[in-house]
């Protein structure tokens, strides 16, 4: 490690400065996602990062919506949800859903057969039924079991340090 960066840490108790624990996280690159169910209001969409794999067998995936969210007891009550992996030139998707959940006209979509509004175009999509859903903090785990699955090529959309970006690969 260089000896210069390491001098340049900082140590602090996360309790005790709430920014600065969001700014740590910040530093790990996340992926962008848009997760859609059906409401009481009708369609509902999402912008999230908080999306990870948990297992292949059987196929489970989570995402935590954050209970400050009004849109929180839509997703935390819905049976059936799909989570949509953007791709680089998606943001401006990213951002509309991450402003109004219940406005899909800047996407090309239709209802699955579980009723679940499916955004077209997305890198990945995971249609999934809710499988679990875990108290943490001011948020909640839901994990989803897989249904069905589509694929797309193209880069994805990445959220680090409070900025949107693309992907370089390294040689």
């Amino acid at each position: 490690m260089d000896g210069a960066s390491h001098n340049m840490s900082t140590t602090f108790e996360p309790t005790a400065d709430a920014k600065g624990f969001r700014n740590a996280l910040g530093q790990f690159g996340t992926g962008v996602t848009v997760v859609t169910c059906q409401s009481a209001q009708g369609p509902i969409g999402i912008t999230a990062n908080s999306f990870a794999s948990v297992s292949l067998d059987p196929a489970l995936v989570l995402w935590s919506p954050g209970k400050f969210s009004k849109r929180y007891d839509a997703f935390c009550n819905a049976t059936h949800f799909a989570i949509h992996v953007l791709a680089e030139e998606q943001l401006g998707l990213g951002s509309a859903f991450a402003k109004n959940g219940y406005d899909f006209s800047p996407a090309d979509w239709s209802l699955s057969e579980d009723n679940v509004p499916v955004l077209e175009g997305c890198l990945a999509r995971f249609e999934c039924v809710q499988a679990a859903a875990h108290d943490a903090g001011d948020h909640t785990i839901i994990v989803g079991q897989v249904l069905r699955l589509q694929t797309n090529p193209g880069k994805p959309l990445i959220f680090s340090q409070g900025q949107y970006g693309g992907f370089a690969p390294t040689d």
